[in-house]
């Protein structure tokens, strides 16, 4: 295996910070901290090129709070902008291309160019050899992040970097708290590294032709639930042997025409896919609030929650949810946003 040295020194070039501030700071112009180092990023970024050179960089603080997620509460690590976010992006403007060449296929988290809408094409392909997907193994990782042991990525990650620097910084972040801090724009990374022996073991040691992951969501279709059952003691028998993890109690083995497989915020049958319920609830909440505040919000609140859903819908067997809501009411809506403030009317694409 190829591993890779003389990458730091491309860290803390210049041309690499300032990328590095374009990426982090998408969608978040309205931070404090994005505006500070927008009014002056020569000085603020020259700041960061020396933490790196110098190797003076020091994790900062973490905010800690509780984040309700689908009824599930998540501890939630919040780093500063300004400089540590940038520092995330300088690293991985480097790292990704590096780390993502190492990853299987069917592997879907925070991936650029493989993102949902990929693994649900997927899935959907998988989906129509019917007679060696009868079945799905679906089952999670308990706290996964929170669980990730730094010995054990510190040597993953060894296995492709040999560059002392980048392994000093990346300790550096590592080691900042216990397991890997949700929140974190590398912790993303960490995770799909942390987990792709598993991946690698699977699908070419074990021969899962049908192995789907996103995050420590694992999904396994096979003709044979016996053989399905067997297959989870290997992946319970390779976490905690290999990696320090367990398995959740919630695993399950279930013919897939009658339940379908909830995944990837769709729920998916043999013969259609079908939006998660929660998701279906949120585009009907939506479409019913921009109906009644439409008046009072921004035309790109309006398109982007329109848009943002069609995206979804696009993907699954939607036609009567769509038509029912997507009504001459919100086209009317649209099209008179989009004349007054001269933005091109994306209704025809919908």
């Amino acid at each position: 295996m190829k591993r890779y040295g003389n990458l730091y020194p491309k860290m803390w070039d210049m041309e690499n910070i300032k990328l590095a501030h374009i990426n982090a700071r998408k969608g978040k112009a309205h931070y404090k901290e994005v505006q500070m180092v927008n009014a002056n990023p020569e000085y603020h970024l020259s700041q960061i090129q020396d933490m790196l050179r110098d190797k003076t960089f020091k994790n900062s603080e973490y905010e800690i709070f509780i984040k309700n997620d689908s009824g599930k509460e998540r501890e939630i690590y919040k780093l500063p902008y300004f400089p540590d976010r940038i520092i995330h992006h300088c690293i991985m403007n480097i790292l990704e291309p590096i780390w993502v060449s190492t990853l299987i296929t069917d592997t879907y988290s925070s991936l650029k160019g493989r993102g949902i809408h990929k693994g649900v094409i997927r899935i959907t392909k998988a989906l129509k050899n019917k007679d060696n997907t009868t079945y799905c193994l679906k089952m999670d990782v308990r706290k996964f992040y929170p669980s990730i042991d730094h010995d054990i990525l510190k040597t993953i990650i060894k296995q492709k970097i040999k560059d002392q620097d980048v392994l000093w910084i990346l300790d550096e972040i590592i080691d900042s708290t216990k397991g890997v801090p949700i929140g974190n724009y590398l912790s993303q990374h960490f995770g799909n590294l942390y987990l792709s022996g598993l991946d690698h073991f699977m699908k070419e040691q074990m021969g899962c032709k049908y192995y789907f992951r996103y995050c420590d969501d694992i999904v396994i279709l096979h003709s044979d639930k016996t053989h399905l059952s067997n297959l989870r003691n290997v992946i319970s028998n390779y976490l905690e042997s290999n990696l320090n993890l367990t398995l959740k109690d919630n695993w399950q083995i279930f013919p897939v025409n009658k339940r379908g497989i909830d995944f990837l915020g769709y729920r998916f049958y043999h013969d259609h896919t079908l939006l998660r319920k929660s998701i279906s609830t949120k585009f009907k909440q939506r479409i019913n609030q921009i109906k009644k505040e439409h008046n009072n919000l921004t035309p790109i609140n309006i398109l982007s929650g329109i848009m943002s859903y069609n995206g979804w819908m696009k993907y699954s067997d939607s036609y009567n949810l769509k038509s029912k809501y997507i009504d001459a009411e919100i086209k009317s809506i649209v099209a008179n946003v989009c004349s007054i403030n001269g933005i091109h009317n994306p209704m025809g694409v919908i």
